[in-house]
């Protein structure tokens, strides 16, 4: 009956519950700090999951069950049950299952910890829409933190998001939304503690966390998925340790190279022009002369085109004669080209025609290929549930990428903008509407690119495999940015929040475009301020397209080349710093660059300042006009040592320090032992 579920107990197990009602089975499994429920309509069929990955390694190419229990830890708590209601204990926490609706209440000692809504919190039988909703208790201050890459500030509550990819260029980084990550994960701070909720779905969606108002039900927040069927999981623990619980959950990080954590250029201002390969070159001895030490150049898509069109995985030979020698130039420097390849072929394509015969696009019911609008023309995107397609994918990397010298990869335009829901996808051989999985492809794309590497290279190769899409698994086989960003004061310092929400997400290995991609060319001031910020990024790349003008490079201002000599020499001796924290954080599965908060709860959530590893914090400045930093040192250390000066000061002391566009940055090391 509408508004009025009753469940009934049907299967029972130390570690697992099953109820059932009006066409609805609800599932609960038990696992160490972890609760998932599963909310399945008769006869539905949860399609696999290639997100969930406990215990690291990775999942069957065709996914993994979403309801196995292999690699978690069960537990069995103990149980207490009548006709109405379910009680049992987790991590400490007192749980409450009302039958009637299947209302999940979680206690601690000091109250209300997670809640389902009151009156009705999931959508049964069609009351509250179409597709999957849960609505959940909000309350009054709560923080929300998660999401991906989200704009805006750091704690997302009292605002609404779309859950889903998509190409963003030139986005706002503090309003535009959605942006290029579909990560259904957010984290909830309130008076009773933390806990996390990840929903285990690529469904399009959308997240409320307080713009929405019913006078018939109290306070709340509430998602929304295309899909009809759903599996969360409820992840207790503080704020870090959901953040660790999480990432773990998906399965971790992979390794990085040594040479990608120095400078990598980037633009497509030299693969565009008919002299790729000259300026190409011409990059890497511009870096030598300049003293700028680089690990690399991001090969942008220029090097494919066929007139101006973009064809995958075509060498245009009269812009780039002999690829293999370009790839051996640059790697007797000791670079790496990092190649881009686009998951659409457009019409045009001299493999179109072939690639639609065998099936390997998207396609309707009928068998035709789906078209869609890409990069000027029309396209079709590569169906990577579809084996052969994948497999052929894996081909061409080999061939055309890897044996020629290109063996780290740069996954691009991989959103997959598949709205249509005529549109249909392999799915393994389990036919599914395309729209219903779309960040999935990015993942499978990203997967294929990394196999087909370490296929050619060897097992012990260490590729680095860039994606511009991510989902929870990405960071398994690929590492991320943020995306083409804007060049503008506000949007280095939401690109710095986007950042910090992007490490509160699970994201380990990421980073913006320096120097902003879209939009005029930075100025003198705003070049050497984001440049001052990005040293301590992960990923520190400038990348740029700025039409008529010159693009962004350590040499855009002559007359600065000593001071940014002097911040490329700064990054070059961090790397043994960046690359043991990272392995060190990659093992425990948290993320290198943080908010302070994480490591010192009730530290502002918005502040500028962060964690690079666990010694140093950076202090960066976002201030158009400014002149010196004033920051508070976070209390979890007693004290800090201003880097380049011999003065400690207490954790909780607010110091100013003054830094000018062409000073060090400014950061802090923790004075410990011999040092204090």
């Amino acid at each position: 009956m509408k508004f009025d579920h009753r469940f009934q107990l049907r299967e029972q197990a130390p570690s697992r519950r099953v109820y059932a009602a009006d066409g609805v089975t609800m599932r609960l499994d038990f696992f160490d700090h972890i609760l998932r429920v599963a909310l399945i309509r008769d006869g539905a069929a949860l399609f696999p999951t290639w997100s969930v990955c406990p215990g690291g390694g990775e999942v069957p190419l065709e996914g993994r069950d979403r309801l196995s229990t292999e690699g978690f830890s069960p537990c069995s708590p103990a149980a207490e049950e009548d006709e109405r209601t379910l009680r049992f204990s987790l991590d400490g926490v007192d749980f409450t299952v009302e039958k009637k609706n299947f209302r999940i209440t979680a206690r601690n000692d000091r109250g209300i910890l997670y809640a389902d809504r009151s009156g009705l919190g999931y959508n049964f039988d069609g009351e509250l829409g179409e597709g999957f909703v849960h609505c959940t208790r909000r309350e009054e201050g709560e923080r929300i933190f998660g999401l991906g890459d989200k704009g805006g500030a750091v704690n997302k509550s009292g605002r609404s998001f779309t859950l889903a990819a998509t190409d963003a260029m030139g986005f706002s980084a503090k309003d535009s939304d959605p942006l290029y990550k579909q990560l259904p994960f957010y984290i909830c701070e309130n008076g009773a503690g933390s806990y996390g909720v990840f929903y285990d779905t690529y469904s399009n969606g959308r997240a409320d966390f307080g713009r929405e108002l019913d006078n018939y039900f109290e306070p709340f927040s509430s998602i929304r998925f295309e899909e009809e069927s759903m599996v969360f999981y409820l992840i207790l623990g503080t704020t870090a340790q959901i953040v660790r619980r999480f990432t773990a959950l998906c399965g971790g990080a992979a390794a990085v190279p040594d040479w990608a954590w120095r400078y990598c250029g980037s633009t497509m201002e030299y693969t565009d022009a008919p002299d790729a390969d000259r300026r190409l070159r011409a990059f890497a001895e511009r870096c030598e002369k300049e003293g700028v030490r680089a690990g690399g150049f991001y090969l942008s898509s220029g090097y494919t085109q066929i007139g101006e069109q973009r064809c995958v995985f075509h060498w245009n030979t009269d812009k780039i004669p002999s690829p293999e020698g370009l790839a051996d130039f640059f790697r007797e420097r000791g670079m790496e080209l990092v190649a881009n390849v686009k998951p659409a072929f457009l019409t045009t394509h001299p493999l179109y025609d072939e690639l639609a015969e065998k099936g390997y696009f998207l396609r309707y019911a009928d068998g035709r290929a789906a078209c869609f609008p890409f990069w000027g023309g029309m396209a079709s995107y590569l169906d990577f549930t579809n084996r052969g397609a994948y497999e052929f994918w894996k081909d061409c990397v080999r061939e055309q990428l890897v044996e020629k010298g290109y063996r780290h990869i740069w996954n691009d335009n991989n959103e997959y903008d598949v709205l249509d829901a005529d549109v249909l996808a392999d799915g393994f051989g389990h036919e599914t509407r395309a729209r219903l999985i779309r960040p999935l492809f990015s993942y499978l794309m990203a997967r294929a690119s990394r196999e087909a590497c370490l296929e050619t290279m060897g097992e012990d190769f260490v590729p680095f495999n860039v994606s511009r899409c991510a989902i929870a698994p990405t960071q398994r086989v690929a590492t991320t940015w943020t995306g083409d960003n804007r060049t503008d004061f506000e949007d280095l310092r939401y690109n710095h929040r986007q950042a910090m929400t992007m490490a509160l997400s699970g994201f380990s290995f990421f980073g913006a475009d320096v120097g902003g991609f879209a939009g005029p060319q930075p100025d003198r001031e705003l070049f050497l301020r984001w440049l001052q910020y990005g040293v301590f990024t992960p990923r520190f790349v400038l990348h740029s397209w700025k039409p008529g003008e010159q693009s962004t490079m350590p040499w855009l201002y002559p007359e600065l080349m000593d001071e940014v000599r002097r911040l490329f020499d700064l990054r070059e001796k961090l790397l043994p710093y960046l690359k043991s924290e990272y392995e060190r954080k990659r093992r425990l599965y948290e993320p290198l660059i943080r908010p302070v908060f994480l490591d010192e709860p009730g530290y502002d959530c918005e502040s500028d300042c962060f964690f690079c590893g666990d010694e140093i914090l950076v202090c960066p400045v976002f201030d158009r006009g400014a002149e010196a930093v004033t920051v508070t040192l976070p209390r979890c250390e007693k004290l800090w040592r201003l880097r380049g000066g011999r003065e400690a000061f207490s954790g909780g002391t607010a110091v100013t320090v003054p830094c000018l566009p062409t000073d060090e940055p400014v950061w802090f090391v923790r004075a410990r032992g011999k040092d204090a």
